[in-house]
């Protein structure tokens, strides 16, 4: 199989899991799509979703990513599409970064993306602040802000990022989306958003960026994971 093939094939798996298995927002995650990012052909999944000049190369099995001109952020989805997914990815800001960005630049990951809204979990390396966001075509909601947090790890460290939205079927937050925001093992961030039908979008993806303009901003991304809630 190739790898295109395989990317689609997860695609539509994490659709018919959907469809098929009611969410809950307490219930085990199981894995269904793990990417290294060790090869041309595992980066060569993550495509562009958002940006208007993103440079990406390999480097040492890493995914490398460059905020060009007039971009506040680049956002690279993946091949999994679904209402109610977890996204995992380590992530670094790198030195290469000019330091009158640094301070500002952040590292995230996205959920239910597209047409415009998101979920974004923001981690700012070098403020150590994390941000649960949603983003619609009016407006732009600040859901969670955690100041000094001191899971997030700073120029050139690892920040293993994870991000969860899944809807809430039974007891009295039924039909809201249950969000939760970690860093490694570490709970940083949680909320609950009662309009979460307003997002119709269902990527998932990683992002880099900086309030305004980013240009200059350099991040790697590697581990990309995607969880589905498990019927068990």
């Amino acid at each position: 199989m190739t790898p295109r093939h395989r990317a689609t094939a997860v695609a539509v798996l994490a659709l018919v899991g959907l469809l098929a298995l009611p969410a809950l927002a307490g219930a085990q995650m199981i894995g269904i799509y793990r990417n290294g990012l060790e090869t041309l052909a595992q980066r060569s999944q993550l495509t562009k979703l958002s940006g208007r000049s993103c440079d990406r190369a390999g480097v040492n099995g890493v995914l490398r990513v460059g905020v060009g001109k007039k971009t506040e952020a680049c956002s690279l989805r993946t091949p999994v599409v679904g209402r109610d997914l977890e996204i995992l990815a380590t992530e670094r800001l790198l030195s290469g970064t000019p330091a009158a960005l640094q301070r500002k630049a952040y590292l995230g990951l996205q959920l239910r993306a597209g047409g415009g809204g998101k979920y974004e979990l923001r981690v700012f390396p070098l403020q150590r602040k994390v941000q649960l966001v949603k983003v619609t075509a009016e407006a732009t909601k600040y859901l969670a802000i955690v100041k000094n947090e001191a899971a997030v790890k700073g120029i050139n460290k690892a920040n293993a990022l994870r991000l969860r939205a899944v809807n809430v079927t039974s007891g009295p937050e039924k039909g809201q989306v249950s969000l939760l925001a970690f860093l490694g093992s570490k709970r940083v961030a949680e909320a609950t958003d009662a309009a979460g039908g307003e997002l119709q979008g269902r990527a998932s993806a990683v992002t880099v960026g900086a309030p305004h303009s980013a240009n200059g901003v350099l991040a790697s991304f590697d581990d990309v994971v995607i969880r589905l809630p498990s019927p068990f």
